[in-house]
């Protein structure tokens, strides 16, 4: 084991290829279905969203995928990211492990999410598309599409969850700096926001209720395509490009997990440190202990049902079959905006049901506890998302001190929390609670997901 503090690769090193899990795997996901006909969905089901390539990619056999060199072009802003280990954090732990973060926040937009906008802002522009709509919760991902899109020169519209929208102004002004214009969550600019306003005129929104919206526009227009930031095949592989840099970062040190923690809303930011983890625990190279971490308030993989759902509140988009805890279901409006999705994504979903990850829910007041603690160990002040990977980690460095187990701990830090400082300043004063799992709630949301026998 190497004596470091941060691992640093060259431009040269950076992944040429993105990882497809899905061959590597002991039985195939269910496929996505038709709400109509409930036949597995084809690629004229998708091409009024998305182009013919992200389309390939969302059903593609092959383990990997070349990364075209306009977006490594892209990438090299700033990527490779650094590995860094956390050792003032293991300090005020008085702990024996060793915990590694892949830190993502140096990205322009300040998060992973640009990982997969940039080639699906490639994409589209190849295929001629002038405009993409999409939805988002704390801003991460409307940020990074409207980065992304002024580089290859479209027009970028965004839904932001109504309780982000009024808690980060910031975010917004970003998307707009960057070109995007941008709408609270519901709006009157949709039918199926209207639908929503019109039932309940002070909803705090959803990502499911933005998902509608936005795929609404697209749908309605031929020059406009549909972008989502998780949740799908094709995104959460782009994103395996920080997991492939951080099995280099770990090598060049002599270094292998034996836990790896990530957060999971929709799943993009766990599948993109996780799955080139598990690729190599599946063939027998490493055995760590892979471990999703959700908030309390909206714990689909701890708490939801595995069935065939919505994407989206209105109903628009293809079922899949992923841990939801129903297509409705508006969480409470915790501060970590990225994971308040009421569906894991459907290959997380199907690998957790295979056994080969684990899951746990924690409450975001805990989770601004281990924040600050970063932040006042390594500088760093985390955007509310990954604040519950830190969370975990925090725990599992606390167990192994108890049981004076050495051990590795690698997680990923995927955001800065720069435009997030609300929520501290609830947290700093006191103000920041826990929102307890409804279950009443949810038993409503999970009566109206459609019934399907597979």
């Amino acid at each position: 084991m190497a004596d470091v503090t941060k691992v640093l690769l060259d431009e040269s090193e950076i992944p040429t290829a993105w990882y497809n899990l899905v061959p590597d795997l002991p039985a195939p996901p269910p496929p996505p279905l038709h709400p109509g006909t409930l036949e597995p969905v084809g690629p004229d089901d998708l091409a009024p969203l998305f182009p013919p390539d992200l389309i390939a990619q969302e059903v593609t056999s092959e383990r990997y995928v070349d990364i075209p060199g306009e977006v490594l072009d892209v990438y090299k802003l700033w990527r490779p990211t650094p590995l860094y280990r956390a050792r003032r954090l293991e300090k005020a732990l008085d702990t024996p492990a060793r915990i590694y973060f892949k830190y993502e926040g140096t990205s322009p937009a300040g998060s992973h999410k640009p990982n997969t906008a940039v080639p699906q802002a490639y994409y589209n522009a190849k295929a001629g598309v002038r405009k993409l709509t999409t939805e988002t919760g704390a801003g991460q991902w409307g940020s990074a599409l409207a980065l992304a899109t002024s580089m290859f020169g479209l027009e970028c519209e965004v839904w932001q969850v109504r309780a982000s929208y009024d808690q980060k102004p910031y975010r917004r002004l970003m998307m707009e700096t960057w070109g995007a214009t941008v709408h609270p969550s519901p709006s009157n600019l949709t039918e199926a926001g209207r639908a929503i306003l019109e039932a309940d005129p002070d909803s705090t929104g959803s990502l499911g209720i933005a998902i509608s919206e936005a795929v609404e526009v697209a749908a309605k227009n031929p020059d406009t395509n549909y972008s989502l930031g998780s949740v799908l095949n094709h995104v959460l592989m782009h994103q395996t490009i920080i997991g492939e840099e951080a099995l280099i970062q770990l090598e060049k040190i002599g270094e292998q997990p034996d836990v790896l923690i990530g957060c999971t809303g929709g799943g993009s930011n766990f599948g993109g440190l996780a799955f080139p983890f598990l690729r190599e625990k599946l063939a027998g190279r490493m055995d760590p202990v892979i471990r999703c971490v959700e908030p309390a308030a909206c714990p689909s993989l701890t708490k939801g049902v595995y069935a065939y759902d919505f994407g989206d509140t209105a109903g628009m988009t293809p079922l899949l079959k992923m841990h939801t805890l129903g297509h409705d279901f508006v969480p409470d409006p915790i501060h970590a905006g990225g994971l308040r999705y009421h569906g894991m994504a459907p290959l997380i979903s199907h690998v957790y049901e295979l056994g080969l990850v684990e899951a746990e829910a924690i409450g975001q007041v805990e989770c601004f506890e281990r924040a600050v603690q970063f932040a006042r160990s390594e500088g760093i002040i985390p955007a509310p998302e990954p604040t519950h990977a830190i969370a975990s980690a925090a725990r599992e460095a606390i167990a192994a001190r108890e049981s004076g187990e050495e051990k590795v701990i690698l997680t990923a830090l995927c955001g800065h929390g720069h435009f997030d400082m609300a929520a501290y300043d609830a947290f700093l004063r006191g103000e920041l609670v826990d929102y307890e799992y409804p279950e009443e709630k949810v038993a409503e949301a999970l009566e109206k997901i459609p019934a399907v026998g597979v």
